[in-house]
């Protein structure tokens, strides 16, 4: 009897961390679409000679994108601790559906003039609605429902998804280039391929989150709605809220530099080609995705605390080498070394730093807590490292971002050194 008992729980988990990582997996897979494919649909909305001059447009529409999150970390957040986790997140990836659409059937500047850039830029404020509401939303829920001594091991899923999304995106695109599509055709119309692809997978997403069922930290706490996510409740915790803003900052910088903007470094400061950029960033975010539970389970061992702080001095030490030594390289496998080294030094980040934020709060303001700072953080940070890079690079000194983002590192450092380790002071047991 126990053991069944037993085996239908880790089943209810199971199934939990399934539904909730798909959804998140669709939902940075639209996100990253755009990104990835913009190499190929930048001259459509942008009608200017430079290459790189349209990749710092599409990069502002990315950046100004960012803007909508922390909106979106507050409404579906507050959503998500009034209404309920599961709630939140099936919205979520209902408007992440229709803003793929959008710029799916978009029509280009050659056919409606500069309205072609406005409605691309509202299609990505509604996808950054979305995904600011998907990340605290999500990062609550498999937090809460994983047992806490392999809390670390079920929330670095978030992750694993997070980058999985940007490998389908990736994948899909090599699929393309190689097998189905010519470059001229991805350039005329193939980029929506992948919009399209991802509006219909949303309704997956949908219906594996329409049979999930609602947190027992949650439930337990309903007692509590009139209080739960709201912003005055969670202003009773402003050392948790800076404490996210802290650990937050150099983090995400550092990971949308080797995710996102890789892929146009690799081309346009390296001398790849674009679908040798494309492998490259597939291959290394592979193996980036797998490793995230490896690090999850070795912070249920030895704590959050010593992977944040392992992070923050790898960072602060070796960025500018290693980004100076990856514009020189002249192979593939030694981008590909670099990369991963990097990769690895960011996992101490990347892995944990979702259990750590849920964590930090009581169940009442926990989705709330996670998402408002988080997203205003990578609003600030993550959403303009592609401009800053390409622009520090217009400029002819592109080693400057290089020391902007071990600047932010090292502050994030003086943050892990000075918090308590919150494996052993969770909010959520």
């Amino acid at each position: 009897m126990q053991q069944d008992l037993l085996k239908n729980d880790t089943n209810w988990r199971l199934k939990a961390i399934i539904g909730g990582s798909a959804g998140n997996l669709v939902e940075w897979y639209d996100w990253y679409a755009y990104s990835a494919f913009s190499l190929y649909f930048a001259g459509s909305f942008f009608p200017d000679s430079n290459p790189t001059v349209q990749l710092i447009n599409t990069a502002g529409i990315f950046a100004v994108g960012f803007l909508m999150r922390p909106i979106g970390g507050y409404v579906f957040g507050k959503l998500a601790d009034t209404k309920g986790r599961k709630l939140a997140m099936t919205l979520s990836v209902l408007l992440m559906s229709f803003g793929s659409l959008l710029i799916a059937f978009l029509p280009g500047y050659n056919t409606i003039g500069i309205a072609a850039p406005v409605l691309l830029l509202i299609a990505r404020l509604l996808q950054g609605l979305s995904v600011g509401g998907e990340y605290g939303t999500s990062a609550t829920y498999l937090s809460e429902v994983a047992t806490k001594e392999r809390r670390g091991f079920y929330s670095s899923f978030q992750y694993v998804t997070l980058i999985g999304g940007q490998l389908i995106a990736l994948g899909l695109q090599l699929i393309l280039q190689r097998i189905f599509l010519t470059d001229q055709e991805m350039h005329e119309w193939g980029w929506r391929i992948p919009f399209v692809i991802g509006a219909l997978l949303s309704l997956v997403a949908l219906y594996l989150r329409s049979n999930l069922h609602e947190t027992e930290a949650f439930q337990n706490k309903e007692e509590h709605v009139k209080k739960k996510g709201s912003i005055r409740e969670l202003l009773k915790h402003p050392k948790a809220l800076t404490t996210v803003v802290g650990l937050t900052m150099g983090g995400t910088l550092a990971f949308y530099t080797y995710t996102t903007y890789m892929q146009k470094f690799l081309v346009n400061t390296v001398g790849l080609s674009k679908d040798q950029s494309t492998m490259l960033t597939f291959c290394s975010l592979l193996l980036f995705a797998l490793s995230q539970p490896l690090f999850g389970m070795l912070s249920d061992r030895i704590g959050r605390r010593p992977l944040l702080i392992g992070f923050g001095i790898s960072g602060t030490l070796f960025t500018v080498p290693l980004l100076t030594t990856l514009s020189h390289v002249t192979t593939m496998w030694a981008a590909f070394g670099l990369l991963m080294a990097a990769l690895i030094i960011v996992s101490g980040y990347t892995s944990i730093n979702a259990v750590v934020k849920a964590e930090l709060f009581p169940v009442e303001v926990r989705a709330l807590g996670v998402g408002l700072p988080y997203s205003l953080t990578v609003a600030i940070f993550g959403g303009t490292a592609e401009y800053l890079a390409l622009w520090a690079k217009n400029l002819g000194h592109e080693s400057y971002y290089y020391w902007y983002v071990t600047i932010c590192i090292f502050i994030s450092l003086i943050v892990y050194a000075r918090m308590k380790d919150t494996k052993h002071t969770s909010l959520i047991d």
